[in-house]
């Protein structure tokens, strides 16, 4: 592929996969201020419970195999429609597997009623996994305006019906049948709109191919997804389903900043990335700027949330949901370093190395969870939510330095491409801050005063000292911008 034409298609990944991520994200966003009014922080809590079971599953279903069709310089038919079985085969064992577990389940947290809940809501594995080839063909293509128009569909029907279920006493009911309908309308939009569909071939020799590299990954996503998700195991045994809602909650508002542009980065830059992987020098160029205008982005929305976590949260969700404010602040600092982590992780993956990502992945998740029970057990809820602020550092410090090792983008270089956005973003914070403390007024009032001033300070001293990321977004829009002027008035050939 012409580095031209690279991109080209990587600008306009970004902005269509952010316009996916971002557009689904505010209709969740709005329709979780109506849904937190609606149910009660037990009907979140009870949910989140149950999504290590599902999550893990998940996980387990796309076994590594999209990560190794995307790595796949050119994969054969053969190929998708032998993973797309394999898919449908493990969805089904796993689904029976959940379904004969759930009353189990139920008795370890002494709730009956997520037995019922479970077997319903394990059916989204069965319907995801329809999906799975066709929406990594389409990533796979760089197609990422056709996924965010089909995801932003969906997410407006089945939010939608949530709602009104939600408003008609459906409970935590609504929220199972949110997560069935949103799964459904999206795969029945993929298979209508997309031509492929599966041969009725399975090739063992594809699918030891790919599992030789997949095998890596699945292992890896495995014990990155447990970890990530063992707060819901611990959390919801040792305290109330509300408490677990509070947390919940708190996360959520997290991953808004954090998780929610990461993934939008991390998606386009992957194959991108898988497509310069024998050109080192012109990965760690577009390596740096990846993550520099990540960094642009998510370290100044933390602090942001951060200032603002109780203004926010009592605005958002109302004032019955202000416990989750401290889980929320911890979990922000949390998420500068996991904004970071996927960019690093999936360098690695594009050269091949998932041998490596998987020694290492158990390193660093198995002192991270060492961190959190440990926490836990030392000081409660908030020595878990420390454990994970020291593991979210940890694994990124360990990701930059794979980096280091086998792409040669180094820790150093790395570290002084994002300190001029760090300190910009704290000054802009401690300014807002300060303020905050000098005047006693209406906390919603004071927060808008404090917003207004942190983006001004930010984007002030961006432009002032000419920043590279600041540079690169101007960029960015400015191709965007001529992109779509040129749709509108395409330029006429010259006779």
């Amino acid at each position: 592929m012409a580095q031209g034409s690279l991109r080209a298609k990587t600008i306009s990944g970004v902005f269509w996969s952010a316009l996916q991520k971002f557009g689904v994200m505010a209709i969740s966003f709005i329709s979780n201020i109506v849904l937190a009014r609606l149910l009660s922080p037990d009907d979140f809590g009870c949910i989140g419970m149950l999504a290590i079971f599902i999550v893990i599953s998940s996980t387990f279903i796309d076994g590594g195999f999209g990560s190794a069709l995307i790595q796949k310089k050119e994969p054969t038919e053969e190929d998708y429609s032998t993973i797309f079985y394999w898919n449908m085969i493990l969805s089904l064992v796993l689904y029976g597997i959940l379904f004969i577990s759930a009353p189990a389940i139920a008795r370890y947290y002494e709730i009956p009623l997520l037995s019922d809940v479970l077997r319903v809501e394990g059916i989204v594995l069965i319907i995801n996994a329809l999906s799975i080839i066709q929406n990594n063909r389409l990533r796979k293509q760089l197609k990422f305006r056709k996924l965010a128009i089909i995801d932003i569909v969906s997410a407006v029907i089945s939010i939608t019906v949530t709602i009104v279920l939600a408003a008609n006493g459906w409970g935590i009911w609504a929220l199972v049948a949110q997560q069935l309908m949103l799964c459904s309308i999206t795969t029945l939009i993929l298979w209508l709109t997309n031509k492929w569909h599966p041969k009725w071939v399975f090739s063992w020799q594809s699918f030891r191919e790919l599992f030789n590299f997949g095998l890596f990954i699945l292992i890896a996503n495995l014990v990155n997804t447990f970890c990530n998700n063992i707060q819901g195991l611990l959390i919801g045994k040792i305290y109330n389903p509300a408490t677990m809602g509070y947390y919940s909650q708190g996360k959520k508002l997290e991953e808004l900043s954090s998780t929610s542009i990461s993934s939008v980065v991390d998606r386009v830059a992957y194959p991108v990335l898988a497509e310069m992987q024998n050109d080192l020098p012109r990965m760690v160029r577009s390596l740096s700027r990846f993550i520099t205008s990540l960094a642009y982005l998510t370290i100044p929305l933390m602090l942001l949330f951060i200032l603002l976590a109780d203004p926010m949260i009592h605005l958002i969700y109302s004032e019955k949901w202000l416990p989750a404010v401290p889980y929320f602040q911890i979990l922000c600092i949390a998420g500068i370093a996991i904004s970071l982590q996927g960019i690093n992780y999936y360098a690695i993956a594009a050269i091949g190395r998932s041998g490596k990502l998987l020694l290492w992945t158990l390193v660093k998740r198995g002192v991270g969870l060492v961190l959190v029970v440990g926490g836990l057990a030392a000081f409660g809820m908030y020595g878990l939510l420390a454990g994970m602020v020291v593991t979210s550092y940890l694994i990124y410090f360990i990701n930059a330095s794979l980096v280091h090792r086998y792409v040669g983008y180094k820790v150093q270089r790395q570290m002084l491409d994002l300190l001029p956005i760090a300190l910009i973003a704290v000054a802009a914070f401690v300014l807002a801050f300060w303020v905050g403390k000098l005047w006693v007024i209406n906390k919603f009032a004071m927060g808008g005063i404090q917003l207004a001033l942190f983006l001004v300070v930010y984007l002030g001293l961006s432009y002032l000292l000419k920043l590279q990321a600041f540079r690169n977004f101007q960029e960015i829009f400015q191709d965007v911008l001529k992109s779509f002027k040129n749709k509108i008035h395409p330029i006429k050939p010259q006779a």
